[in-house]
């Protein structure tokens, strides 16, 4: 599945499922634009890349600030050229009892998980359009799909992202783009880590008995990038070990 002469761009790249998927995008060929907050983070991610004879760029700044992703933009254009994939990684997961969520909570977890993915996409579909061609994954969540205790506020702003694909499929599918969503679920991260959830407890009761890896997620979103996907738009291919069904 070679994107060779394709550049991708892959928010939240510092670590975990977005370093995963920047390694996996360049070693069938991409250049990656790396972009997170964490800009110590994102250089070590275009590091790994470098080391495997890949070609990457590291952008810090918000994926969900307008002024930072035109920035991140430009940038990617000056060094790799016009942005032909775009995964919407970057996100964070709380937990929080529903009596705890306040409106400033719920709304600062939107304007990162929905708004930030939102913008990205308005950013970059104008070199796809140009081209006619181009590849959004979307990473939205499982929770989505089953919803979450003690994450609602993260279950919504995940749903949202499934909503926001399937209509992106929908308006763009006679204009050469393919809009898809990849939800995780149980996926051995830092993120999981440092979570609250007894990760082997919660592994006990889901079909493969064992969390995920990030190369599982990384390997379906190459799949969605490439050529052997052009039919695919709209869908939400669960990479979960069986924990949803759909």
């Amino acid at each position: 599945m070679s994107l060779a002469g394709k550049v991708a761009v892959v928010t939240g790249a510092a670590r975990g499922l977005g370093r995963a998927i920047a390694l996996r995008l360049a070693d069938d060929g991409a250049d990656v634009s790396v972009w997170d907050l964490n800009l110590h983070g994102a250089a070590e991610t275009v590091q790994l890349i470098k080391d495997r004879g890949g070609k990457a760029m590291a952008c810090g700044g918000s994926s969900a600030k307008a002024a930072d992703i035109a920035t991140s933009v430009a940038a990617t254009h000056a060094q790799l050229g016009r942005i032909s994939i775009l995964v919407n990684n970057a996100a964070r997961s709380p937990f929080c009892k529903f009596e705890d969520i306040t409106e400033e909570i719920w709304d600062e977890l939107m304007q990162v998980n929905l708004k930030g993915p939102f913008l990205c996409c308005k950013a970059v579909i104008p070199d796809m359009l140009a081209a006619g061609w181009g590849r959004i994954i979307n990473i939205s969540s499982s929770s989505a799909q089953t919803g979450s205790a003690r994450q609602t506020h993260y279950a919504a702003s995940k749903a949202g992202i499934i909503g926001l694909t399937k209509s992106l499929a929908q308006e763009f599918a006679t204009r050469g783009i393919t809009v898809n969503n990849v939800p995780p679920g149980f996926v051995d991260t830092e993120g999981l880590r440092d979570s609250p959830v007894d990760i082997d407890a919660f592994a006990a009761l889901t079909p493969m008995k064992r969390p995920g890896r990030p190369e599982n997620i990384a390997a379906a979103v190459a799949f969605l990038a490439s050529e052997d996907a052009d039919y695919i738009t709209g869908h939400t291919l669960s990479v979960n070990g069986g924990r949803y069904s759909n």
